[in-house]
């Protein structure tokens, strides 16, 4: 019996064998949360009536044997995605106290297919963040190493999964935020092609990049939570009108053929050394599964980071807006009139971090500098993407590292914000171009933490991802590490 430390698969099966009850499953996972909180913080709200309630329903009708796919297995979610009944605060002051009165799409989705959500868990405020330290809420902490951060911004929802709380959690990714944080914890996180999940009920840091997407330890858990997670829905107007897929139908298929493209932006001097060990490691791993590898050329790839932030920045300063203290959200509680109360209002329930990308955003859309910045990069975007089309033309999927470097000390960057922001170098791009990727553990560095292999492919390439990644854990064991003391 898999017990709490079970993959997804293998409790949907001890489950289904009456090996366990989603009630006894539920109250051990609720059990390990809050003997873990202090140490981690991985959550913002806990629902512990709420996840035995549906326990139970989900017991009921695995007795009766009419229970969706997924019935018992209890989950989180990131606290950015509406959730009826449940605080939303997305990391902030702003909303500390927020009830979201529906859920999000693919919270619903999730719902139907009879999962038990835990709780919501701690993330960057607003989504701006890569080390999950500019949450109102306090810093998440790596299991691997509580003085360490766990990447961001999703990054409760990667220590969650990491530290075994849950077997699978939601997250959003807008510029790496699920890849960077499962490279810095020791898990699979997939971000799949925009528009696949819907953003219906995502509150919105940037619109055109934010894209719904899974954490779980394994590729196949990954795989049997987008089945969940994915599909049309009219209400979101970037959603995408597309049939059903079985996102693991291809797992077992083998890679002999596959052809790796290796693109040298990915594997120059900026690399730490141990991470370039690991991801060479790595492909020794996938030519002996007969694989090939191919070198291509991403030319313009290096502009990524600064497109992305004139980008996301000048979306956020227009998403945000609604963030008035008028109809909902923190007021200040001392004003002299309506524009004072904005200025009140806002000053107070921002942090740092969100301000610097909503007065970045305001400015790079100003009269006079909209051409120079906003236009710009939108050009810019657009030669990144033909370039990956080119790319993925020679190949079928690239490889390399998910970030330069492994997790970094709590503080250590956070006075740094361009070091920061540079981490994710290697991610944005997908973001930029649409188009699908996931990390998969491939090592440690000399320190005892975590190393994550970037696999990104076309539009649409979510089950050969997950093909690739499955056979690649099959062939090793570094997705059945778990941090010091995790059974």
């Amino acid at each position: 019996m898999p017990g709490i430390d079970g993959t997804v698969a293998e409790l949907v099966a001890a489950l289904r064998a009456k090996e366990i009850s989603s009630v006894e499953l539920t109250r051990a996972v609720l059990g390990r949360i809050e003997a873990a909180q202090p140490a981690i913080n991985a959550f913002i709200s806990v629902d512990a009536e709420g996840a035995l309630a549906q326990a139970t329903a989900a017991d009921a009708a695995l007795a009766r044997g009419d229970a969706p796919g997924l019935a018992g297995i209890p989950i989180a979610h990131k606290d950015v995605l509406m959730t009826a009944g449940l605080r939303t605060t997305c990391g902030s002051r702003m909303l500390a106290d927020f009830v979201a009165p529906y859920d999000a799409h693919v919270v619903t989705g999730l719902r139907e297919a009879g999962t038990v959500l835990v709780g919501k868990t701690n993330m960057d405020e607003f989504a701006m963040g890569s080390s999950n330290e500019s949450s109102y809420f306090g810093p998440v902490r790596n299991p691997w190493n509580p003085a360490y951060v766990p990447g961001g911004s999703s990054g409760g929802s990667a220590a969650a999964v990491a530290a075994r709380l849950v077997p699978a959690a939601s997250g959003t990714d807008t510029g790496g935020s699920i890849r960077q944080p499962a490279s810095f914890t020791g898990i699979c996180g997939m971000k799949p092609t925009y528009g696949v999940c819907s953003r219906y009920g995502l509150v919105a840091y940037a619109s055109s990049l934010d894209t719904p997407g899974v954490f779980a330890r394994t590729a196949q858990d990954c795989g049997l939570i987008l089945n969940a997670m994915a599909g049309h829905d009219r209400r979101d107007a970037t959603s995408l009108a597309r049939p059903r897929e079985d996102y693991t139908r291809d797992l077992a298929q083998p890679l002999a053929g596959l052809r790796i493209g290796l693109p040298s932006a990915y594997f120059d001097d900026g690399v730490d050394a141990d991470v370039a060990h690991a991801v060479d490691d790595a492909l020794r791993a996938f030519r002996a599964l007969g694989a090939t590898t191919v070198a291509v050329e991403l030319p313009n790839v290096g502009l990524s980071v600064p497109v992305y932030y004139v980008l996301a920045s000048a979306e956020a300063s227009s998403n945000l807006s609604r963030f008035d203290g008028v109809r909902y959200g923190h007021r200040a509680a001392h004003y002299t009139d309506l524009v004072d109360m904005y200025k009140k209002s806002r000053a107070e329930g921002f942090g740092a971090e969100v301000k610097r990308r909503i007065l970045t955003g305001t400015y790079v859309l100003s009269h006079g500098y909209y051409d120079a910045y906003y236009l710009k990069a939108q050009k810019v975007r657009r030669l990144i993407a033909g370039d990956f089309a080119r790319a993925y033309a020679q190949c079928d999927v690239l490889m390399g590292p998910v970030t330069p470097g492994t997790a970094y000390r709590l503080g250590e960057k956070i006075d740094d914000p361009v070091q920061m922001y540079l981490g994710d170098i290697f991610t944005i791009a997908g973001n930029l171009t649409g188009t699908p990727g996931i990390s998969v553990p491939c090592g440690f560095d000399q320190r005892g933490l975590p190393i994550g292999l970037l696999i990104q492919g076309p539009a649409f390439a979510e089950a050969k991802l997950l093909n690739v990644a499955h056979r690649f854990q099959q062939a090793t064991d570094w997705h059945a590490r778990a941090p010091q003391g995790v059974a």
